[in-house]
């Protein structure tokens, strides 16, 4: 039986720090030479999630933003994205503008993820646009105002901030046609994400892309946060990390050990 073992990021896989420890390293990497077949799935763009998950030998395309997109590691490229319509874009955007929230625009352009923004009211925001505009220069830009880019290329808008502030957004946005998105708790500073993709585009529907692209008969799944019940959607065995949500543990098959403890590792290692 050919299976698909696949995890979570941020909270699952990788340490509090946040981190891929040599340990859950050498483990998966040793499991991948023997022909297991695995991947993670992420919210973290491109960007994030390759330097952080460096030290691992994937070997199966990746799920980012949610499963916006489907990227091939090795080949460095876009397989699969889902787009938001330029008339879901505008919308969005007016829904933003009548909250006073600022956001992230993201574009596929080519094979470039293009970030767009125009103010940076948030400290996640300034650290995250100071970091990566010293990193990678060319995909950040400032713009007057976002609606004048989004075109038919945009795949993405994520913001941060208190749990009060953007929950009647949140609610907003829940009855835009063409959308989805993801609400929830980051696990390292407190602050809520909201987070708007394309209603085509889940890490349920990602994988299932992978399944049949790949031909997988079996895919177990890791993770710790609500949107990653999306992820269990699409899974045959369904594993939480000890340090989960509760609503996760409660879809999961399994509940393993925590992130601190290489849960993920340990249990492959066991088990696959």
């Amino acid at each position: 039986m050919k299976t698909l073992y696949v995890s979570d990021l941020d909270g699952t896989l990788l340490s509090p720090e946040p981190a891929i420890t040599k340990h859950t390293a050498e483990v998966i990497n040793s499991l991948i030479a023997r022909g297991m077949h695995f991947t993670f799935a992420t919210a973290r763009s491109i960007y994030s999630a390759l330097p952080i998950t460096s030290a691992l030998d994937i070997n199966v395309p990746c799920l980012l933003m949610n499963g916006v997109s489907v990227y091939d590691i090795a080949a460095r490229s876009y397989i699969k994205s889902e787009y938001i319509s330029t008339e879901a874009s505008a919308e969005v955007l007016a829904a933003f503008e009548r909250h006073g929230i600022r956001c992230f625009m993201y574009r596929i352009d080519g094979e470039w993820l293009t970030c767009y923004y125009s103010e940076l009211t948030t400290k996640v925001m300034r650290s995250f646009a100071e970091v990566r505009k010293h990193e990678y220069k060319k995909p950040f830009v400032q713009v007057p105002r976002l609606a004048d880019f989004a075109n038919g290329d945009t795949v993405y808008f994520t913001t941060t901030g208190p749990h009060d502030d953007l929950y009647p957004l949140k609610c907003e946005i829940e009855q835009i046609n063409g959308v989805s998105h993801a609400f929830y708790l980051d696990v390292y500073n407190g602050e809520w994400y909201l987070e708007v993709f394309s209603d085509k585009a889940s890490k349920a529907n990602g994988i299932r892309f992978l399944r049949d692209k790949y031909g997988f008969d079996k895919v177990v799944a890791f993770g710790d946060n609500l949107n990653d019940l999306s992820l269990f959607e699409a899974a045959d065995v369904k594993i939480a990390v000890g340090n989960a949500k509760e609503e996760l543990k409660n879809a999961a098959d399994i509940v393993i050990g925590t992130n601190s403890e290489d849960g993920v590792a340990k249990w492959l290692r066991k088990n696959s």
